[in-house]
């Protein structure tokens, strides 16, 4: 869906174009597929995280368009509220709390700030600056809803409202802990209580879709966020396997089984999934501008084909000190931090360039790793990479020889859909557990170690110099 932008900053879906590309796009993959609607035993839907709108109960007429985990409209209110007496108590108040009881559930609030990507601060704007949604849920008609939990409603003409563990764990509105919507964060930030759906197991029978939809009605089966999705698609089952995404954005997550980590800086608590009893908790490191970052290079003619990057890369033995600094995406931390090149001579060519850009994903892969290594107490086990950045092999192969592990890819580098699938074959009993889909698993290429860590310690070195630099420009 293409993204609408009506003022700076603003980053917002059309939630009927939304609708029906979705809709669209299941018929034609049906049809694509040789089948008809009628053979379909569930259907399992997976979607972006943190994009969501808030609509009207009674009238369901949404109140706004779908706010993007992109938007950045709520900067003025992250800045106050970062910069306030109220936060700096908090902050006190839990490191004492943590400090006297060593419960982990009060670490993260010791240390909470708040972000634009955050779905609490844009929730706040909303209810701030659009007087009907703050008059509806005074009345208890107003509903909050990620993609999911919208398109679920919508699916089934507004008889089933509900969203699942692994998107509400993602919103930062949701207690991992307590597995319940936060009163904590709802007080502090005047946010009702009243609008938030349901929770629900991942793999579950959420109903049916109205049969005028489709022309008969097909069964809910599975509702997962895309990251956990993927962790699910790549059958990351286990205490300390690991999930790379390298799409828009980088994803690593990682399997904590039973256990969930407390939010440490730069790396966070989520459910994966939940199935019956079974509760999955994952840790979660994110980067910016991965995907973003390759195609701005592209629009603005470093190469014609994405495909070309890696062997441009291969051509030349290094950047020529050439670094490229990550930044796209505008930051509400300070109004100058930006992307750019570092270190540009008369010799310095597209290949440079290119190779300074694909060079910056792998060195951010590697501090992100180190980092994973650092606070989360478990063996890591299998890597599995996936995301349309996973098809580079210069990036993939520079990865492993940094974290010096073996990175497996899939021949499926789309694995969001596969793990809603598979999710929603469990629930209709289309499989009957996950060791049967362990065996449906196709690895296309592994990466294993070439070259020693140290050999690219200069030119990581003369990065992580420039990104310092660069915070100052």
């Amino acid at each position: 869906v293409e993204s609408l932008h009506p003022r700076p900053g603003w980053v917002e879906l059309d939630p009927e174009v939304l609708w029906s590309q979705f809709v669209g796009v299941i018929k034609e993959a049906v049809q694509t597929a040789g089948l008809h609607m009628g053979q379909i035993a569930g259907l399992g839907i997976s979607t972006q995280r943190g994009t969501f709108i808030t609509w009207h109960k009674r009238t369901e007429k949404p109140f706004h368009n779908f706010i993007s985990w992109q938007d950045i409209r709520s900067a003025e209110l992250v800045r106050s509220w970062n910069k306030s007496l109220l936060l700096k108590v908090i902050h006190a108040i839990f490191t004492v709390l943590h400090f006297l009881t060593g419960n982990d559930r009060y670490l993260a609030p010791s240390f909470l700030t708040f972000s634009t990507q955050q779905t609490s601060m844009k929730l706040s704007w909303v209810f701030k600056n659009i007087p009907e949604a703050e008059e509806a849920a005074k009345k208890n008609n107003c509903c909050f809803g990620t993609i999911d939990t919208w398109l679920l409603y919508r699916l089934t003409k507004g008889s089933v409202y509900a969203t699942d563990y692994s998107s509400a764990s993602s919103t930062g509105i949701f207690e991992p802990f307590t597995k319940c919507w936060s009163p904590t964060l709802c007080n502090l930030l005047s946010l009702p209580k009243s609008i938030y759906p349901p929770v629900k197991d991942t793999s579950f029978n959420f109903g049916s879709t109205d049969s005028e939809i489709f022309g008969v009605p097909i069964p809910i089966m599975a509702l997962v966020a895309d990251q956990q999705s993927a962790m699910f698609g790549e059958c990351c089952f286990h205490p300390g396997d690991v999930k790379l995404t390298m799409g828009t954005g980088g994803f690593w997550n990682v399997n904590t089984g039973e256990r969930l980590f407390a939010s440490q800086r730069s790396l966070y608590p989520l459910i994966g999934w939940k199935i019956g009893k079974e509760v999955v908790y994952l840790t979660e490191g994110t980067i910016s501008d991965i995907g973003t970052a390759i195609k701005w290079a592209q629009d603005i003619d470093l190469f014609t084909n994405v495909d070309e990057t890696a062997e441009m890369a291969q051509s030349i033995a290094d950047s020529q000190g050439v670094c490229f600094i990550p930044g796209l995406q505008v930051s509400v931390d300070g109004t100058y931090l930006c992307a750019s090149f570092m270190g540009l001579k008369p010799s310095t060519t597209r290949n440079h360039l290119v190779r300074a850009i694909l060079e910056s994903i792998a060195f951010r892969n590697k501090v992100l790793y180190d980092t994973i290594v650092k606070k989360v107490h478990i063996p890591l086990q299998t890597i599995r990479a996936d995301g349309g950045v996973s098809n580079n092999s210069f990036v993939m192969q520079m990865t492993s020889d940094l974290i010096n592990k073996k990175i497996e890819k899939p021949a499926n580098a789309d694995m969001s859909s596969l793990g809603a699938a598979f999710l929603a074959g469990l629930a209709s009993g289309f499989w009957t557990d996950k060791e049967q889909l362990k065996k449906l698993r196709r690895i296309e290429a592994v990466f294993e170690p070439q070259k020693d860590s140290e050999e690219y310690r200069p030119a990581m070195d003369t990065w992580l110099q420039a990104m310092k630099h660069s915070l100052h420009w």
